[in-house]
């Protein structure tokens, strides 16, 4: 007689995938409290350009639905001004599961354009160098990469960010580097034991 334990294999990443992008959100994500009202959607000053709803996309990860959910535009879209936390009834740490949502569609390489991974990964890497972002660089190497016609385009931009001072045209490292790198080291230890 099969038992419905045994119909469920519950070592399928698919049907643990709820459980894990969980775990692997900073903090308690409360995921598993939406209700599916919709009111983080109906917040969100850049829904319309999603291709799912924060809403319809924690039903995909719900629904076990690995994927559609990693593949989907949602978290990148997402600005991170955090109005859906706090108008959620249920307190579901929506922003923080975007970020958690983006480094697992990395891993899995199931973006759809490497835009905003690109980027995400030269601001880690400039933060990992120096401390701290880098926008002169940060922007030239984005610009050159993805965009390179609109270069020229940007240049007066760039020129009056720098002659007015809000813009450094070289980088400087934070003090006590050496610390930073050691946290950085340690988390990322932590991160492949998880």
């Amino acid at each position: 007689m099969t038992t419905l334990a045994h119909k469920f294999n519950d070592t399928d990443p698919n049907v643990r995938f709820l459980e894990e992008v969980s775990e692997r959100t900073a903090g308690v994500s409360r995921l598993e409290m939406c209700i599916q009202c919709g009111t983080c959607g109906g917040s969100c000053p850049s829904a319309a350009d999603m291709d799912h709803t924060p809403r319809m996309l924690f039903a995909l990860i719900r629904a076990g639905m690995r994927e559609e959910a990693l593949s989907s535009n949602t978290p990148w879209i997402c600005v991170s001004c955090y109005h859906c936390v706090v108008r959620c009834p249920q307190d579901v740490h929506i922003a923080d599961v975007m970020y958690t949502l983006k480094s697992m569609a990395i891993q899995a390489k199931l973006y759809k354009d490497s835009t905003a991974p690109d980027f995400s990964q030269t601001f880690v890497d400039m933060v990992e160098t120096y401390g701290r972002s880098y926008e002169f660089g940060l922007a030239t190497r984005h610009y050159l990469k993805h965009f390179p016609l609109r270069m020229p385009s940007m240049a007066p931009m760039g020129l009056g960010m720098l002659t007015k001072k809000r813009m450094d045209i070289t980088p400087k490292r934070i003090e006590g580097i050496e610390q930073l790198k050691a946290i950085l080291a340690r988390a990322k230890q932590l991160e492949v034991v998880s």
